[in-house]
């Protein structure tokens, strides 16, 4: 019998209203399933909806239209007290390490409130709960007693770490959790959350613009362009050579020190449309350089291309041209 996968979405939209009444949707039917014990690394360009479709999977937003199955369980019209249980099994680590934090209150507060509420421990499990992930993230059990504002934005995001973890989550949504931080400090983060993620079966939306840290933590890659998955693949496979325009110059954008010339892709040209007001075909067709009139009149569908690997194009690239 087939396994059920830990979280499958099915045409998954979020719409957003601006002022005048015009829609803009975020994320486009979007279908994705993840399993049990994989980072999906989910990559693309700023204002593509990679944080809606985070916020949505949580319900932290309401979807306009489609469906989230958490374990086999319909959870996209949950509320109330039902939504609270479901959320003890699904946790997120923002990107603001600084905005994240209630600066009031103390460290080890933050993280067994969490553990109280979502699993009914006593204060003092949870506290316990609390010392033993501070020790975990590297922090020590002295950390709890201080408030977020003694600490560094390193810091910070591993207390925020340490804070989604404290319910024992089963899935957690990591938005950009990197981005905030200096680049001598993102490193010491990606290692933990790698090391986490492995140690304790911890399924992970891992949410970034940089393919750097995505190759580093993710099994596997999903591209989104416009609120729409234009490609997915396993990891390796992706970092071979990408079977999508997009994915292609997004991964030559990222530099890479070589003492071999390697060819280049095509690097992107201007902007990504309005996306209240989308390209009729392709929504990659008005940056794409090979464009046809068959790309600007019909939208593609997101096809396999071979094994674990899906895109969504008319004319996808062979993948010897970019290995």
């Amino acid at each position: 019998m087939k396994p059920v996968p830990l979280l499958q979405l099915t045409g998954l939209r979020v719409e957003y209203s601006r002022p005048g009444g015009q829609k803009v949707r975020a994320v486009r039917d979007v279908d994705l399933v993840i399993a049990e014990g994989e980072t999906l690394g989910l990559v693309g360009e700023s204002g593509c909806g990679k944080s809606s479709l985070g916020r949505a999977v949580l319900r932290a937003i309401e979807p306009q239209a489609g469906r989230i199955d958490f374990l086999g369980l319909d959870i996209t019209h949950l509320k109330g007290a039902p939504l609270r249980r479901v959320w003890a099994d699904l946790q997120m680590i923002f990107q603001d390490p600084f905005g994240s934090l209630n600066p009031r209150r103390k460290v080890v507060d933050i993280i067994a409130e969490p553990v109280v509420r979502a699993r009914g421990a006593t204060r003092q499990e949870a506290e316990e709960r609390a010392g033993e992930l501070l020790e975990k993230v590297g922090l020590g059990r002295d950390a709890g007693q201080r408030r977020p504002r003694e600490f560094s934005g390193g810091q910070r995001q591993r207390i925020a770490i340490a804070r989604a973890l404290a319910p024992s989550p089963r899935f957690v949504v990591a938005d950009e959790p990197v981005s905030a931080l200096d680049v001598s400090i993102q490193a010491q983060v990606v290692n933990l959350l790698a090391d986490l993620t492995e140690t304790s079966n911890l399924t992970c939306l891992f949410i970034s613009h940089d393919l750097g840290v995505v190759r580093q933590l993710a099994d596997r890659v999903a591209v989104m362009y416009l609120g729409q998955i234009i490609e997915i693949a396993e990891r390796d496979r992706f970092f071979a050579g990408p079977a999508h325009p997009y994915s292609s110059a997004l991964l030559a954008s990222v530099p890479r020190v070589t003492a071999v010339a390697e060819p280049k892709a095509a690097q992107l040209q201007g902007d990504p449309p309005d996306p209240a007001d989308p390209p009729a075909g392709c929504l990659f067709s008005t940056r794409c350089p090979a464009a046809t009139e068959l790309c600007r009149t019909e939208q593609p569908v997101l096809r396999e291309l071979g094994p674990g690997h899906d895109v969504r194009c008319h004319f996808p690239l062979e993948p010897l041209e970019h290995a």
